[in-house]
């Protein structure tokens, strides 16, 4: 395990979604990414992870493969779980590369792919 500081974890989120292809940014519409610690009991509700040390990433929103009458809504959140990354890594290297794979997880289901789907493709 390793423990870096908030604001290293975020410039790591900003890194990584500055690294995305123009193509996945540009889909990104009304999405918020944020960091928090780990998930809450209601984040949790679900995702069939019982414990929140073991939720590295979530994406709460509505799919763009269902959106239709989509306005004035809230963004949607992806939110990247600091703690449970920190857990499973060794390095600020391997909190890079887990960064990197959460978000595009996450991104994944903001364009409609489920868990099985991404599980399959290697994500």
């Amino acid at each position: 395990m390793i423990s870096i500081s908030r604001e290293q974890f975020e410039s790591l989120v900003r890194e990584a979604l500055s690294q995305l292809p123009n193509e996945v940014r540009n889909h990104l519409n009304n999405v918020d990414v944020v960091v928090d610690g780990s998930a809450s009991t209601s984040q949790l509700v679900g995702t069939g992870i019982p414990n929140e040390m073991e939720l590295l990433g979530l994406y709460e929103g509505i799919p763009l493969t269902e959106r239709y009458g989509y306005d004035l809504v809230l963004p949607d959140k992806i939110t990247l779980f600091q703690k449970p990354i920190e857990i499973i890594c060794e390095t600020q290297e391997q909190i890079t590369e887990e960064i990197k794979a959460t978000i595009v997880h996450e991104i994944g289901h903001h364009f409609g792919i489920d868990d099985d789907r991404l599980h399959n493709l290697g994500l």
